[in-house]
Order: structure tokens, then C-alpha cells, then sequence
């Protein structure tokens, strides 16, 4: 203890100031060495950090660019928007606008029917009266007269310390694809609900149609075991033969329009003389004539071949000349036909009748269509016209003058 107490005190006051500082530097490292580990291990933490962030920022631009969206922040204060990233699908559109002032470029863009609307939506985001935005919006493209649909999303994502929006953020995608869709399936309905319209108006009228014949042919026949008279007799089966006459040519005329809509009848090409066809036609009708009424031909032709659907095309001429003779009390019914031309023929039926206004030219093509309630329509037959010559590749147009007369035209293509 002695020895110890004795080498203590042979040491001088700067051999005790170095082995201080030789401990306090020792403590340093010790410190500095652990300070060293533990920023060693928050900035592997922060690059592994950045590295996922970094992955996770890959993976939303791949996200981004397939489903084509552009992403884009607005500014409230200036009132302005400027794109970030824009995959999206411009297709056949070329220099869209990349960003600008809401009240500028933008907004002079957009269809008139939607720039209004749009403007309202954003501007209420913008104010911080609603939290979020979707609209859907034409846009014109530049230096045309098109427009393309885009759709676009926003929300709030910064405020101020007011509690106002500082930014916004939203993304948008053009939806050209989708509208085209939307719109067709729209057609789609409109055209089935008129089809279902059309078909409930048309059980309608034929049945009233159907009826009128078949009544009066219920009737004469009911009261024809009580009729003696021969004459009178022979003057009831007259009636009940031409009803049922009728009767028999609504219902032709129901299967026509029904086989040829439904596609189950097909076109037979025949070459037959035309002439022949057209005069058969005309004689057919000439007892149909009211006194004083002449039926003429008009050919162009002395004789001409031509190769058509043979039954489509006679229905045609029948149908035509059955409408001629039914409206027209005096003057004459003329068939004829002018020289073909690229292919195609143009037969006609031209009458001195009552004549149609001009408000209903279209609409005596109109199934059981009326002009007067008190007169019979058209019925069915200029609706089969139609049809049957719009089966052939043809039409069908009528030219005609109150109080004048009219003239139906029939061009079909011919072989």
C-alpha cells in the first residue's frame, strides 16, 4: 500500500492531465462509434426508403400509361393547371393542350354546350365548395372543326392555413371509345322502343284493317239465307268476294313485309322481257278503273330484257297500280318506264288523281297511313313498295301536287 501510495505520488500534475484527456478521448470514440452505427442505420433505412419509393413511383407511371390517364395539379390561386405526366390515348388527336389558364386556352377549347358546366365545377373545387370533381367534356381539336371526349377526376390535396385549397390534383383520359359506345347503345334503345311502338301500332291498325273486311264479310254472309232475290243474291256475293279479296291482300301483304324484314326470303334473279311484264300488270287492273278513267302505257322501248327478282318486282308494279287506280275519279293512270342507265331503271306510275301535299309525300309511305279518316289510306301497299324495292338495292319517290295528280317512281339496279 505503501509502494502504491509512494508511485501515486511521483506522478506529476501533466502525467494526470494526459491520462485524462486520454480517457475523455476514449469516451469520444466510443460515442462517435455508436453515433456513426446509428446514421449508418437511418441512412440505409432512408435509401431503402427511397429505393421503394423510387419502385413505387416506376409502378404508378406504368399503372398510369396503361390505362392512358394524364395526370395534372391546379393551381386555385392563379387559376391555372399544368399536366405532369400525359399518357393518354390521343389516337388520331394531336396537340392537345398540356395546361394553361382555366379561364384562357382551356377553357376556349371545350364544346359551347359543356364550358360552362365545367367551368362551374372546377371554379367550386377551386373555392373549396365541394371536395371533389368529375365532369365529362368535348374538347376541340386543334385546327379542326372535332371535338373528342375526355373525362377527368380532382380533389384537394393542400390547403392553406385559412383551411382554403392551396392545390389540387386530378387526373383525366380520353373516353372517345366509350361515348361512341354509350351513344350507340343509346341509338339501340331509341330504335327498339320505336320498334316496339311501331309494332304495337301496327297490331293496331292491321287489326282494324282485318276487321273492316271481315265484318262486312261476316255480315253479307249472314244475310244471304234470307235474301230471295237473284239479283240481290249475285249483288251481296259481289261485295263479300271483294272484301274478301281485300282481306287476302292485307294478309299477302303482312306475309310480304314480315318474310323479306325477317330475311327469310331471298332474292331469285330472273330475266324476263319487261314489256310483257308491265302490260299483264295494266290489264290486270283495267276493271279496276273508274268510268271515264283511261290506263296507257308509256314505253321506251319497243322490247327490253331485263334480269331482277321477278315476284318483288311485279308486287312493286301491282302495288303501284292499285294506289293509281284507287285515288284517281277522272283523267288517265300511265305506267311507263325511261332507258336504263348505269346499270339501273327507273319504272314509273303517273296518274291525274287528288294529288298528296307536300307535307305528306314521305308519309304516304307510312304503314296504314290517312290524309283524310273519311277516305281510305294507303294501307300496306306503298309500305311493301318500299320495302321490296329496298330489298332490290332500289327506292321509291314520289313526285306530286295537291289537285294534280302524282307520280311514284320506282329505279331499281338491273343485270
Amino acid at each position: 500500500m505503501t509502494q502504491i501510495l509512494s508511485i501515486i505520488g511521483s506522478l506529476n500534475n501533466s502525467d494526470v492531465t494526459i491520462w485524462g484527456l486520454m480517457g475523455v478521448l476514449f469516451f469520444a470514440f466510443l460515442w462517435f462509434v455508436f453515433y456513426q452505427q446509428k446514421q449508418g442505420k437511418k441512412l440505409r433505412y432512408e435509401l431503402a426508403q427511397l429505393d421503394k419509393q423510387n419502385e413505387n413511383n416506376i409502378e404508378s407511371e406504368f399503372v398510369l400509361k396503361a390505362m392512358k390517364i394524364a395526370t395534372w395539379h391546379a393551381d386555385p390561386k392563379n387559376f391555372s393547371v399544368a399536366y405532369d405526366d400525359d399518357f393518354r390515348d390521343k389516337g388520331s388527336v394531336r396537340g392537345l393542350v398540356a395546361g394553361g389558364a382555366l379561364t384562357g386556352e382551356i377553357q376556349q377549347q371545350l364544346h359551347p354546350q359543356d364550358a360552362e358546366r365545367v367551368y362551374k365545377a372546377i371554379s367550386a373545387l377551386c373555392e373549396g365548395a365541394t371536395e371533389e370533381y368529375h365532369e365529362e367534356y368535348r374538347v376541340l381539336i386543334p385546327n379542326t372543326k372535332r371535338y373528342y371526349w375526355e373525362e377527368s377526376y380532382a380533389t384537394v390535396s393542400e390547403r392553406d392555413v385559412e383551411g382554403k385549397p392551396s392545390k389540387i390534383v386530378g387526373a383525366s383520359m380520353i373516353v372517345n371509345d366509350r361515348k361512341t359506345l354509350e351513344l350507340e347503345l343509346i341509338e339501340a334503345r331509341n330504335k327498339a322502343e320505336e320498334s316496339d311502338r311501331m309494332k304495337s301500332s301496327f297490331i293496331a291498325n292491321i287489326s282494324h284493317e282485318i276487321r273492316t273486311p271481315l265484318n262486312a264479310i261476316i255480315g253479307f254472309t249472314s244475310l244471304l239465307p234470307d235474301i230471295s232475290s237473284d239479283e240481290d243474291r249475285k249483288s251481296l256475293l259481289d261485295l263479300i268476294n271483294e272484301n274478301s279479296q281485300k282481306l287476302l291482300v292485307i294478309i299477302n301483304d303482312v306475309v310480304n313485309i314480315s318474310k323479306i324484314e325477317s330475311g327469310q326470303e331471298q332474292t331469285v334473279m330472273t330475266n324476263f322481257e319487261l314489256n310483257m311484264v308491265l302490260t299483264e300488270q295494266v290489264d290486270r287492273f283495267r276493271h279496276d278503273l273508274k268510268p271515264g278513267v283511261e290506263l296507257l302505257t308509256m314505253f321506251a322501248c319497243e322490247s327490253l330484257m331485263i334480269t331482277t327478282d321477278l315476284n318483288r318486282f311485279t308486287e312493286i308494279v301491282k302495288h303501284l297500280l292499285s294506289n293509281a287506280t284507287k285515288f284517281t275519279s277522272a283523267g288517265s293512270v300511265v305506267v311507263g318506264y325511261d332507258l336504263p342507265a348505269n346499270g339501273r331503271i327507273s319504272i314509273w306510275v303517273r296518274d291525274t288523281g287528288k294529288g298528296i301535299a307536300e307535307e305528306n309525300l314521305e308519309k304516304v309511305f307510312e304503314r296504314f297511313f290517312k290524309v283524310d279518316e273519311f277516305v281510305p289510306g294507303a294501307g300496306l301497299g306503298l309500305s311493301t313498295c318500299r320495302t321490296m324495292a329496298y330489298s332490290l338495292g332500289g327506292t321509291v319517290s314520289v313526285e306530286s301536287k295537291l289537285g294534280e295528280g302524282s307520280k311514284f317512281v320506282v329505279e331499281i339496279p338491273i343485270q
